[in-house]
């Protein structure tokens, strides 16, 4: 797997420094838009899906991109662009995908508590079908079908219960986590299913986890999903798809490894031969998360009783992850970085919260007050999970490409935080 700085375009390890990203000189670019500021290069996105397309030829095969991982409009529509539906998980991000231009038809539903509205939503637009992972969610799917005269198409997730081998909380295949339904739950659905009149029960869909290294655990949840469906079949159901999830891993710091589209559609290909209807794959992390850094500009260094600190202007509301996951970002100092001592830092933002830390005594090329430095791997899960914690607005966000960049997310000013907020002057008696 390439490394998380493999489309800066500086082939050098990283104390030798950084200076562009997709042509773009990124001192520049953090004059000009400010800092912190995301930065998304569309040749590693297209690179990446052209890459999956190119494994999946000659299946009957489709690409539903996890909206959730980075819903930026621009990014969509170049996935869009190149062919790619959408893996949504609530209202608001099927508007995103239907207004970036990814027809209905390319657009799958997940997630554990659709609401009546979002599932009246998706209907009215005609996405292509739901992954239904309750027993109350299909009869909910049932009564607003019925009710606008409509036949919703739908797979059931399983819950293959296969460890992940991945962080807890993004593991989401195992009996005790809240997603899908177990293997005989779901046959028996489909073996009553002719009580959902309004709902053409015809799928198999499964989502194990995220950032998977091994493909050990997909094959295994492969392999009990195959069974399944072979199960199906032989007891009459027709299966007109099988949507395999995402969750396919990157690397975001050195020694880890993972596996490539080439290895991971061989998987697929194996555990699902002779299967004749279509196949979805559900990628997000995967596409978009090595394509995009966090640039932001040092505040100052403090060097505590125990610790040595380099305060940064991007803080954990900009890029939860180290925060919520204890998650690995590669740091770089922008800049030619030779001859510089290197210095072990922990890497901290200007948020109250001692969870607000990129990196615990990370050896940096020495920094000071007003140097660049870009977090790797920011593509995915950066933006998309970004707050307003501390009265911080909102980050901007850049698309580069071939030494051109377009500013796909004007920064927050304060008043658009807080246009939302009202003073207490009309009271009203419910």
């Amino acid at each position: 797997m390439r490394a998380a700085f493999f489309f800066l375009e500086q082939a050098m390890p990283p104390e030798a420094g950084f200076s562009t990203f997709a042509g773009v000189e990124l001192a520049a670019l953090g004059e000009r838009e400010g800092t912190p500021l995301y930065v998304y290069s569309a040749p590693a996105i297209r690179a990446r899906v052209r890459a999956l397309q190119a494994a999946l030829h000659g299946l009957d095969a489709g690409i539903c991109y996890a909206v959730k991982a980075n819903g930026n409009g621009a990014v969509l529509r170049l996935l869009a662009g190149e062919g790619a539906g959408a893996d949504i998980v609530s209202g608001g991000e099927l508007q995103r995908a239907l207004r970036a231009g990814i027809p209905a038809e390319r657009i799958v539903f997940s997630g554990v508590g659709k609401s009546d509205a979002e599932i009246a939503m998706a209907l009215r637009a005609g996405i292509a079908r739901f992954n239904v992972e309750s027993g109350a969610e299909l009869d909910a799917i049932q009564r607003i079908a019925a009710r606008n005269h409509a036949v919703a198409r739908a797979s059931v997730r399983i819950n293959p219960d296969v460890d992940a081998r991945t962080h807890a909380k993004i593991s989401t295949g195992k009996a005790e986590n809240k997603f899908g339904v177990s293997i005989a739950e779901a046959r028996g659905w489909f073996d009553a299913k002719a009580q959902w009149t309004n709902v053409r029960l015809d799928g198999l869909h499964m989502h194990i986890g995220s950032q998977l290294l091994s493909l050990d655990p997909v094959r295994e949840a492969l392999r009990r999903m195959a069974a399944f469906w072979r199960d199906l079949e032989a007891a009459g159901h027709a299966i007109a798809s099988i949507d395999v999830g995402g969750g396919l891993g990157v690397r975001y710091r050195e020694g880890e490894q993972a596996p490539d589209a080439g290895e991971y559609v061989a998987a697929i290909r194996e555990a699902l031969a002779g299967f004749k209807g279509r196949i979805l794959v559900e990628p997000g992390r995967w596409l978009v998360a090595e394509a995009g850094l966090l640039l932001s500009r040092v505040l100052l260094e403090k060097q505590g009783d125990a610790r040595r600190f380099l305060v940064l202007d991007a803080a954990m509301n900009d890029l939860l992850r180290p925060s919520l996951y204890e998650a690995w970002h590669d740091i770089v100092r922008i800049g030619d970085n030779a001859g510089r001592e290197r210095i072990g830092y922990d890497v901290v933002g200007p948020v109250c919260e001692t969870g607000d830390t990129f990196a615990s005594a990370r050896a940096l090329p020495r920094c000071r007050a007003g140097d660049l430095v870009a977090i790797l791997g920011a593509g995915a899960y950066g933006a998309s999970m970004a707050s307003t914690y501390n009265s911080r607005p909102l980050a901007a966000e850049v698309l580069v490409d071939d030494g051109r960049y377009a500013l796909v997310r004007k920064r927050q000013t304060f008043d658009e935080m807080i246009a939302g907020e009202r003073p207490a002057t009309d009271w009203i008696t419910a």
